[in-house]
């Protein structure tokens, strides 16, 4: 790479980050200003200056990243780079672990535990200590123990700045860390947590990677945790490059401090502090209205984005009556834009600010066939008990479909077990046939005296203990009959019944509610909450059914809908998905086009973070954060603000808000307040959202069909 190349490539600022490669340097990179762009070329420019590549380091948090940062610095430089070190912090922490942990007694050879390994071990740790783990909240532990590794939580008050755990849990907190010893086993916070102690208490270890590792580079600052900063600070000597925006931290409840920026201020005294404040993505209109909100944090580095795309549409403002308006507007609005711009489904972002939002927005989308992904969150079409109930679906569709048959042979239980389920996949194994097809043979053979036959002597447990039934024939007879009804070759139940009412009755036949019953057996509220899912999902139906531009209400048609949603089916480069997401996980994206849902208040802000600053909301739709996270001095209102902030600067040309005036909450519908970011924006940069109108001027009018008639010509012929 010649130097003609960087200042051919990068702004002023830019260069300056690239070139400071010697001591401390902070970068202050806004929303949009190509940081990843510095990062790999300042990368490129060490190697071109003759630093070897095994003395450099790049940490960011995600494998993605990571992979991305790594081949952007292979384009630009045409190298192999077999020795560059570009990792996750965990990634590096397990890197120090395998080639040192052998010093405290592990074997190199160590476990993993992730998050489902751990619950079962402090299950383990909580009989040895001869508490039940009955009525125990597992996850809750989990993050008490978390925080106590972190030092967020203490057994006892030393310092009087700690908050102080629950002491009961102290010694299952000790059993559980035996028992990862024990087992050579390691958990998600030790690879943090463990790589520190060694800097710490070895100090020719210490020694042996600040040799090593010379040079080193921290993407996504901001998100830094405390045991992050602390082993970054015990490995880095003087040539240390950070990399981050405060007005971008939006994960205090993971343990992130944007307080680190100011950290480092005080830990690398003179260090060379570098803004780089132009947008790249953005119009000029948007970035003043993200300028403008965030103005109003106090506790902030001081920048201002600009950009060289002057002007820009105005920020539309959608004030609905209530979700399901909002939900059709935004549908309808992607569906004008698609055909207007050309843009495609994929250059759309409706973004929310918890999971709960999601579902009325997917209804929409499906009623006007629009496709989508759901990231920072769960489909409503993924949760258990709806996969469940199309699941059935789809074997009433077609018994053929080994994987959804698996799935809902003993869902809910009848007796059907892994004996069982075992022999009929070998026997549809030996026949080359579907396991429905060896089903409806053994329950011919049973009937016909001939079981131990079909499976040359040996017993098949086809009949429940308990009620001597045919469990195998019972459940095929069930399908059979399903299959009849809602394919309509006869209706046994009631000729005019509908899809819904048919799946409604399929749903009690199988005695869904007592298996859900069965199954959280103490929290019936649970149990009521999913079951509700079911009842929505028959609402779903209904609709569907009802919309009198459904010319074909039937099962296959509905099933094809939903295949849309939960089949990754490969997105074509010319349509895609609209992106449905939370603004948590839209960080580091950009949209053409950006919709803002739910701008209330009681969302964003959400209203935990109105109670306490231990009531701080997590991403997406999790519980408030557990014991000691108030130990950090976060200000909830100003980290909300933050993530409106980002929602703003994912729009790169137009940006939709929406605010509804009423919405549904569990049973009620409440009355609701414009989010309070709203009214931050600075004026004139807000229009209101006009619908749609009629064309009534015959030139537009044939100018309109004429776009809509080459539209459909190149779908045609993408086909």
């Amino acid at each position: 790479m010649s130097k003609l190349d960087i200042e051919t490539e990068l702004n002023g600022p830019q260069i300056e980050a690239v070139r400071a490669i010697e001591g401390p340097v902070l970068i202050i990179a806004g929303a949009g200003s190509g940081k990843t762009r510095v990062i790999t070329f300042r990368i490129a420019h060490m190697l071109e200056k003759g630093i070897p590549q095994s003395s450099i380091l790049a940490l960011t948090f995600t494998n993605k990243a990571a992979r991305e940062m790594e081949s952007r610095v292979k384009e630009l430089t045409g190298r192999k780079l077999t020795q560059l070190t570009v990792h996750t912090f965990h990634a590096f922490g397990l890197k120090i672990l395998r080639e040192e942990i052998e010093i405290l007694g592990y074997r190199k050879n160590f476990s993993i535990y992730d998050e489902s390994d751990k619950i079962q071990l402090i299950k383990d740790s909580l009989r040895d200590c001869r508490i039940s783990p009955e009525g125990v909240d597992l996850y809750k532990l989990s993050q008490i123990f978390s925080n106590i590794k972190e030092g967020r939580l203490r057994w006892s008050n030393t310092s009087g700045t700690v908050p102080v755990a629950d002491s009961v849990w102290e010694p299952v907190y000790r059993e559980y860390q035996d028992s990862l010893k024990i087992f050579n086993a390691l958990d998600f916070d030790d690879l943090i947590i463990i790589p520190i102690m060694l800097f710490e208490e070895h100090g020719e270890i210490l020694r042996k990677y600040r040799q090593r590792y010379r040079y080193i580079m921290v993407d996504e600052f901001q998100d830094t945790s405390g045991t992050q900063y602390r082993m970054m600070k015990l490995l880095a000597d003087n040539n240390i490059c950070v990399v981050g925006d405060d007005d971008q931290s939006i994960y205090s409840w993971r343990g992130a401090s944007y307080e680190n920026i100011m950290n480092f201020e005080k830990d690398f005294p003179g260090a060379l502090e570098i803004k780089l404040e132009q947008n790249y993505r953005s119009t000029t209109t948007i970035l003043e209205a993200a300028n403008g909100v965030i103005a109003n944090n106090t506790n902030r580095k001081e920048k201002k984005l600009w950009s060289g795309n002057d002007g820009g549409n105005a920020i539309e403002l959608m004030t609905p009556e209530n979700e399901t308006e909002e939900a059709s507007i935004i549908a309808g609005e992607i569906r004008t834009l698609k055909l207007q711009e050309n843009l495609r489904y994929s250059d759309f972002g409706v973004l929310l600010r918890t999971n709960s939002l999601m579902r009325t927005i997917e209804e929409a989308f499906l009623a006007e066939d629009i496709p989508y992904k759901v990231s920072g969150g769960t489909s409503f079409f993924q949760w258990k008990e709806i996969k469940d109930i199309l699941s059935y679906l789809r074997v009433i569709a077609n018994p053929d479909d080994d994987v959804n048959l698996l799935r809902i042979i003993n869902t809910p239980r009848r007796g059907i077990g892994k004996a069982s389920v075992e022999r009929i996949s070998a026997l549809a194994k030996k026949n080359h046939s579907s396991i429905w097809d060896a089903m409806v043979r053994v329950r011919h053979a049973v009937n016909a005296g001939e079981g131990q036959e079909l499976f040359q002597g040996e017993d098949l447990p086809e009949r429940s203990a308990e009620s001597g039934k045919h469990d195998i024939g019972d459940f095929v007879s069930l399908i059979e009959f399903y299959r009849d009804e809602i394919l309509g070759r006869r209706s046994p139940l009631n000729e005019k019944w509908t899809l819904s009412k048919k799946v409604h009755s399929l749903i009690d036949k199988i005695n869904y509610w007592g298996h859900l019953l069965s199954e959280y057996s103490k929290n019936e509220k649970v149990a009521r909450w999913k079951y509700t899912n079911l009842e929505y999902l028959i609402q779903l139906i209904e609709r569907w059914e009802q919309n009198p531009d459904n010319l074909d209400p039937g099962l296959y048609a509905y099933l094809n809908r939903i295949s849309l949603i939960t089949r990754d089916d490969g997105e074509t480069e010319n349509s895609g998905k609209v992106n449905l997401m939370t603004i948590h996980a839209a960080k580091g994206l950009e949209f053409p086009v950006v919709f803002i849902a739910g701008a209330e208040q009681g969302i964003i802000p959400h209203e935990r973070s109105l109670e306490s600053p231990a009531e701080n909301g997590k991403a997406g739709d999790h519980s408030p954060p557990e014991d000691g996270e108030e130990n950090r001095e976060v200000n909830p209102l100003e980290e909300e603000r933050r993530l409106f902030y980002v929602a703003i600067t994912r729009a790169r040309d137009k940006l939709f808000i929406s605010s509804c005036r009423r919405r549904r909450r569990l049973r009620d519908v409440v009355d609701c307040v414009p989010s309070p970011f709203i009214a931050e924006i600075p004026e004139g940069l807000v229009t209101e959202h006009q619908e749609e109108k009629v064309v009534d001027n015959p030139e537009t009018a044939q100018n309109y069909f004429a776009l809509l008639r080459r539209r459909l010509a190149e779908t045609a012929g993408d086909c």
